[in-house]
């Protein structure tokens, strides 16, 4: 299998769950659910401004902004009862956020399967990551376009 080139933050993270045993790796995603950031007032005022992700099983909505500069940031909206998809959110947030549209845009898709969640949380689940970083790189081409 070959593995394609992560971003260092990314792979810093795949590392950090690679090292961990499986239970622990749980704990590990509890962790960057607990640090998503919250939305600032624009976002959380106007939440039409989010796009949801259905594929998700639990609620989440995001919203990209890329500046004049290719400067990619994410904000990220999920209930702290969905502490699954709140990890992933943190994930994605902790990983890509700063970075360059490019930087982004590089992220391979497979990513989601090289943290070692496989036996731990649905396929579902997994696939609604995929998503948030689909819709995160499609809203970073219509902002090209």
């Amino acid at each position: 299998m070959t593995t394609a080139i992560l971003h260092p933050r990314l792979q810093e993270i795949v590392d950090d769950f690679a090292a961990l045993p499986g239970k622990d790796r749980l704990q590990l995603l509890l962790e960057f659910s607990e640090e998503l950031p919250a939305l600032p007032g624009r976002y959380a005022e106007d939440p039409a401004l989010l796009e949801p992700v259905p594929e998700c099983q639990s609620p989440l909505f995001l919203a990209v902004e890329v500046g004049d500069d290719e400067t990619v940031h994410l904000f990220f909206d999920a209930p702290p009862e969905a502490p699954t998809t709140r990890g992933f959110a943190g994930i994605l947030h902790t990983g890509l956020d700063g970075l360059t549209a490019d930087e982004v845009l590089a992220t391979p898709a497979e990513f989601t399967g090289q943290l070692g969640l496989q036996d731990l949380v649905s396929p579902l689940r997994l696939r609604g990551m995929a998503a948030m970083l689909a819709r995160i790189k499609r809203q970073i081409r219509d902002h090209r376009a």
